[in-house]
């Protein structure tokens, strides 16, 4: 029953999956409603061609009796791929950026531009911190995105692709809680976002310095091995104009400045 939903899910027929499989719709029909039983072989191959995550490879493994093929390991314990991961954060500041899980809650951050989350409650920024409930939440930085409508179309247009490579429910969940978030009454109307005049869709944060604009690049690891590896996702942000680039530079300064640094190396912000 297992691999008939992934089979439907992926939207295939027994016999184009079959085929892509090396097998036969017979054989193919009779290893989901269980009268045959899998080779270990089988089960990696249908798996490869249903483009199933090595989570889901690792049940569909379980449910035929066998072992996991996959390792699921605490970060801590992935030392090169979290030192690639800090060296990657850390070379993005004094921009955002972080990793998160399936569930996108934040495993690491370069915590830059706390100026970003003034405001936000408490409950929120308590680890773990999902990253879309943050900025999309009303006791979140909601209220102070000012493209909201235009941002959570495209967060639920992530959600909704994740759900269908692999049905969490957790996902699902996380997709209707931020489906029924208010729409801040400041923020700009969804039909007044014109596409054609951005390179990519920007996310806009009203700060007590100014409004900032960035635009996000997600990356993976590629060929990982390991379920927690290829489960992780580093999000960084960009600036998408020359005044973020400014008001950027004035909370590095003001955060500077709390820290007690001289301000001497505040040149390393400068122009």
């Amino acid at each position: 029953m297992l691999l008939r939903r992934w089979r439907e899910r992926r939207r295939m027929t027994q016999a184009d999956l079959a085929h892509a499989a090396e097998s036969s719709t017979r054989h193919l029909s009779c290893l989901e409603t269980g009268k045959s039983q899998p080779s270990r072989e089988m089960i990696m191959r249908l798996a490869e061609h249903l483009d199933l995550p090595l989570r889901d490879q690792n049940k569909l493994l379980l449910a035929a009796s066998f072992a996991p093929a996959f390792q699921e390991r605490a970060l801590e314990e992935l030392e090169a791929a979290k030192s690639a991961i800090d060296t990657v954060l850390s070379a993005h500041r004094p921009y955002p950026a972080f990793a998160v899980d399936r569930h996108w809650n934040v495993v690491l951050s370069n915590s830059a531009l706390p100026q970003l989350y003034e405001g936000c409650s408490a409950e929120l920024l308590r680890k773990p911190v999902n990253a879309m409930r943050l900025i999309l939440h009303p006791a979140g930085m909601g209220p102070r995105i000012v493209n909201f409508a235009q941002w959570r179309v495209h967060s639920l247009s992530v959600l909704r692709q994740q759900i269908e490579t692999g049905a969490d429910p957790a996902i699902q969940r996380l997709h209707a809680e931020i489906a029924a978030y208010p729409v801040p009454p400041n923020s700009e109307p969804l039909a007044g976002f014109e596409a054609t005049q951005h390179l990519a869709t920007p996310l806009r944060i009203a700060t007590r310095l100014g409004t900032v604009s960035f635009l996000n690049t997600v990356t993976v690891f590629g060929t990982p091995n390991d379920v927690t590896l290829a489960e992780l996702a580093l999000e960084m942000l960009f600036p998408a104009d020359a005044r973020t680039i400014e008001i950027v530079r004035s909370m590095v300064r003001e955060q500077l400045q709390l820290d007690n640094v001289p301000s001497a190396n505040a040149q390393l912000f400068a122009t």
